[in-house]
């Protein structure tokens, strides 16, 4: 259905803010999603967006199609699915995740609970090592965790399912006078990740290998918080480039690839190795790796 098309090409371009990225979730050219927005307007007519450079936004008619052109989708899909799978798909799961995939997970699992309203899905966050040992001891059936690659994933009875990774990135607030990377971390206060995470753990191996000596300032376990100490211009940091981050965008904020840097925060599904709700779960991990293929990150510049 070509409405259809029209409508999810808006949605993506509506949630990237510009034609090139949404044509990279939709899979089309950049001129294809250019034309498919100028038909939708047309069909409508009326404009849908406020057009500045790259950049477009919803303007207010834009805004107010945005929740039904939504609704519209997933009742679409909802049509596709045969009623007796809907009615198949039941059970309770209780799923959790580090506050930095919540969005993702909260995303895939109502836009589940839309599709199948039998399922009962509970979400909560915590850090990684309490995730990990409330899903061995059954208390969760899955969760979103940071994982290190390696031979002992499958160990424990827990099976990993990989979803992405995140680069190690420097954040500078936008006062913070240019210079280089090395400099800008020894010369400027640096607020650290706790080294007692994995994620600080990372933030150590990277500063390894560029031999750079920082000035200890704080220690926090919380990424947005330290975000938003950088974006006050208190110190730099060095912390994963978040999948669903908006940091590029951020006016008080930049962001900067560390030259040769080859450390990454993965994250992964993990799971019992053998559990009775296998199928729900493959139906929130088949729904999750849809919604983080469409976030991806956005890159500096």
């Amino acid at each position: 259905m070509s409405s259809v098309r029209l409508l999810k090409t808006f949605i993506a371009v509506a949630a990237d803010g510009s034609f090139t990225a949404a044509a990279q979730r939709v899979a089309l050219t950049q001129a294809a999603v250019g034309l498919q927005m100028r038909t939708l307007e047309g069909d409508l007519r009326r404009p849908l967006f406020e057009r500045t450079g790259k950049t477009v936004r919803l303007n207010q008619a834009g805004r107010e199609l945005l929740p039904q052109a939504q609704r519209m989708v997933e009742l679409f899909e909802q049509m596709r699915t045969p009623v007796h799978a809907r009615e198949a798909m039941a059970g309770t799961l209780h799923l959790g995740a580090v506050v930095s995939a919540l969005r993702p997970l909260l995303q895939a699992t109502l836009a589940l609970k839309r599709r199948y309203p039998a399922l009962d899905l509970h979400v909560g966050a915590a850090k990684s090592g309490e995730l990990l040992a409330r899903v061995a001891a059954g208390e969760l059936d899955a969760a979103i965790a940071v994982h290190e690659p390696g031979p002992t994933g499958a160990q424990g009875g827990l099976t990993w399912t990989p979803l992405y990774a995140e680069p190690m990135v420097l954040l500078t607030g936008k006062r913070v006078p240019e210079a280089p990377i090395r400099t800008l971390v020894q010369g400027q206060p640096f607020i650290r990740f706790d080294r007692g995470e994995h994620t600080g753990q990372l933030v150590d191996r990277t500063l390894r290998r560029m031999r750079a000596q920082p000035q200890p300032f704080l220690e926090l376990n919380a990424i947005e918080t330290i975000v938003d100490l950088v974006r006050a211009n208190l110190g730099v940091t060095i912390v994963p480039l978040l999948r669903d981050n908006r940091w590029a965008s951020d006016a008080k904020l930049r962001v900067l690839e560390i030259p040769g840097a080859t450390e990454a925060r993965h994250m992964a599904l993990v799971q019992p190795r053998e559990s009775a709700k296998a199928r729900l779960i493959g139906a929130v991990l088949e729904e999750l790796e849809r919604t983080t293929a469409q976030r991806r990150p956005a890159r500096p510049a």
